[in-house]
Order: C-alpha cells, then sequence, then structure tokens
C-alpha cells in the first residue's frame, strides 16, 4: 500500500516531469519554429541555466530556513506557470532570452529544494525515495511522447501550449504537498559556514565537479539533439521515443538504487560511473549512428544522468548536516544545470552550426573532468578519518 506522503510527493513528481518532459526536449524546436537561430538558441537555453544558477541556492537556503518546506516549491510552480504564459505573444530573441532566465530561475529552482524535502520525507516517513522519483521519470516518457506526436500533428507552437497546461497541475500539486512543518524556523549554528567552507574545499567540492561536469555533458543532447535529428530525418515521435527509451532506464536505475549492490555503491563509485558512460555514450553518438544504435546509446542515460544524480543524493544524505542538504543540492543545481551547463549549452550552439550532430563530440571534455574528480572524491572518501585541529 502507498503511503499517502509517498503519494503527494509521487503526484508532485508526476506533474513536474509532465511539464519538464516537453519542456526539455521540445522548448528548442518552440524556439526554432518561432525563427529563432541555432546560436540564438544556445543563448537563449545559457540564459534559463543561469537564472538557475543564481536562484537555486536562495531557494534552498530558503527551504532550509523555512517553517514550511513546501512554501518554496509552490511560489516556484505557481511563477512558472505565469512565465510560460508571457512566451505566448513573445519571438524576439533577447525578450525571449529574459524570459528563458526567469523560466530557468522559477522551473529548475524546484528541483533541488524538492530532492532534499522528499529524501526527508522518506526518512522520517519510513517510504522509499527512488520509486516516487521514478514516478516522475515516467510522467517524463509520457510527455515525449505525446508532445512529439502532438507537435508532428499540430506544428510546434503545441509545446508551449503544453507546458503551460502541464504547469497548472504542477502548481496544484505543489499545493498538496505536506506542509513540512518545523516548530520554529532554524536557527543558525555559529561554526555552520566555517563547516560549509571546510567541506567545500575537500569533500563537497569535489563531489559538487564530479556532479556538475558529468551532467553538462548533457548539453548538446538537452540544446539541439531534437533539431540535429530532426535535420537526419527523424520525425519528432521517433525522436520523443529515443527520449523515452532513454528515461525508461533513467527509471528502472532510479527504483533499483536503494537495493541490492546498487543500494551499496559510494557516492564517488556511482558519479565514477556516470562520468565513464558518458565518455561512450557522447564519443560515439557524434559518429552519426544509424537509428538502431542510438537506442543502446539512450540506455547510458541511466548512467549519464541517473548514477551521477544518484550519486550526489548519496554525498549530500550520507555527508551532509541534514539544515545543509538543500543548500547542496542548490549548489549543485546552480553548478550543474546553471554555470558548467550554460556554458557547455552556449558551446552546443556553436557546434551545432558548425559540425553538426558532431559536436556532441564536444561533450566528452566535461565527462572527462567529472570522472577525475569523482576518482578524486573516492581517494579522499577512502582515507581513514582524522580529527579536525581548531
Amino acid at each position: 500500500m502507498v503511503k499517502p506522503t509517498a503519494l503527494r510527493f509521487a503526484t508532485y513528481y508526476g506533474a513536474f516531469y509532465l511539464m519538464f518532459g516537453a519542456f526539455l526536449p521540445y522548448f528548442p524546436r518552440w524556439l526554432d519554429g518561432r525563427g529563432v537561430s541555432p546560436e540564438w538558441i544556445g543563448w537563449i537555453l545559457a540564459a534559463g541555466m543561469i537564472g538557475r544558477t543564481l536562484v537555486s541556492p536562495i531557494g534552498a537556503r530558503w527551504a532550509d530556513r523555512a517553517v514550511r518546506h513546501r512554501d518554496p516549491i509552490l511560489a516556484f510552480a505557481i511563477g512558472s506557470v505565469l512565465v510560460f504564459a508571457l512566451h505566448l505573444p513573445v519571438s524576439t530573441p533577447w525578450l525571449l532570452l529574459v524570459l528563458s532566465f526567469a523560466a530557468g530561475a522559477l522551473v529548475f529552482g524546484q528541483i533541488p529544494v524538492t530532492d532534499a524535502f522528499a529524501m526527508r520525507a522518506a526518512r522520517d516517513h519510513a517510504f522509499e525515495f527512488g520509486p516516487v522519483r521514478a514516478f516522475g521519470s515516467g510522467l517524463f516518457i509520457v510527455a515525449n511522447f505525446a508532445a512529439g506526436a502532438l507537435i508532428d500533428r499540430t506544428g510546434t507552437e503545441s509545446v508551449l501550449a503544453w507546458i503551460i497546461i502541464a504547469g497548472g497541475l504542477m502548481a496544484l500539486a505543489a499545493a498538496w504537498l505536506p506542509p513540512g512543518h518545523r516548530p520554529s524556523a532554524h536557527l543558525p549554528r555559529p561554526d555552520e559556514w566555517k563547516q560549509l567552507g571546510r567541506q567545500l574545499a575537500g569533500p563537497l567540492g569535489l563531489a559538487l565537479a564530479a556532479s556538475a561536469l558529468t551532467q553538462s555533458g548533457h548539453a548538446f543532447y538537452y540544446v539541439v539533439s531534437a533539431n540535429a535529428w530532426s535535420q537526419s530525418g527523424i520525425s519528432g515521435a521517433m525522436i520523443g521515443t529515443l527520449w523515452a527509451f532513454a528515461v525508461a532506464f533513467e527509471i528502472a536505475f532510479l527504483w533499483l538504487s536503494g537495493r541490492g549492490w546498487l543500494g551499496r555503491l559510494s557516492p564517488a563509485k556511482l558519479m565514477m560511473i556516470g562520468g565513464a558512460a558518458s565518455l561512450v555514450r557522447w564519443g560515439l553518438t557524434a559518429l552519426a549512428p544509424p537509428l538502431w544504435v542510438l537506442f543502446p546509446l539512450q540506455a547510458l542515460h541511466a548512467l549519464t544522468f541517473a548514477a551521477t544524480y544518484v550519486g550526489f543524493l548519496r554525498f549530500t544524505a550520507q555527508d551532509m548536516p541534514d539544515d545543509q542538504t538543500a543548500l547542496s543540492q542548490g549548489l549543485n543545481s546552480a553548478l550543474s544545470g546553471g554555470i558548467i551547463l550554460a556554458a557547455m549549452s552556449t558551446v552546443s550552439g556553436y557546434a551545432f552550426a558548425q559540425f553538426g550532430i558532431a559536436g556532441f563530440a564536444f561533450m566528452t571534455l566535461p565527462g572527462l573532468l567529472g570522472l577525475g574528480a569523482a576518482f578524486l572524491l573516492h581517494r579522499v572518501s577512502s582515507l581513514p578519518p582524522h580529527k579536525d585541529i581548531d
């Protein structure tokens, strides 16, 4: 029997990813349909990631301090719907860039706050986080298929309508989340920032680097893969199928992540696996393989994304204080989906304009660096603990 608290989080994750499953792969198609150039698309999407960079830590800090954990999630969800509605009459690139900044801040700002809140709730109410989060990935697949087919039938304008409607459901689901009451607002400890700085100079810094670099390797995939594959003659419905196939393996990984040997893997080892898989995935995708080869390469999303994602979640749960988990997630979001991903998204726009699908090869570099950071984290984590001298 599904526990009521788990059901509320699953409903929110489902609604969020029903929106996100159209936004992430097809928003570049919508921009292309409005006549925006590949270079501008890169800049516009990068602006969204910069918005995520600036706002995610603020929202995360609010969540760590708030009397109700739900408040920042609900505020961001409502704001997202309003910002997407403002896109309706706009086709001027610089205005789209401004709106993308706001949309990125409000949409992506929900992810680290919700993940930290859901992991606390899973611990306190004794339910598994993985299956709850996997339900969201399942709705991401539904959105992939349905929105891709809708584009084939009605054109790219249908993407924005889908995002706005699904965003409304997301806001309703956010309002249904448990409040997550605290008895009173958290009072900061005197040594809190000193402890955080020590972590940033050591394990947390390495974990952030490993996660952010490997996740930023998805930039070309997120920004231009739909357009690149469309130009190669792959239909919108088949592009949705490719994305859905990737997410299906992500779901399987999330579902099993807390069980058996997967549940025993250290955060560093999970992120090492993600970095190594990214070298294979992006290096081979850059060779423009036939459609049937793209499917096993897409299956590696279970490792490039999900293993890296779970690795950092596991790091914050095991190695960070409870009152800094949302902040740690916010910093990860700001880097992995913000600064570094924004830079790689900008590179992706130009790489696609110059090299076409071969631009995927540029994504092996952050994967290699992420693998190196995860290996260093593994080395540091393997050292015997020592007593700090103040």
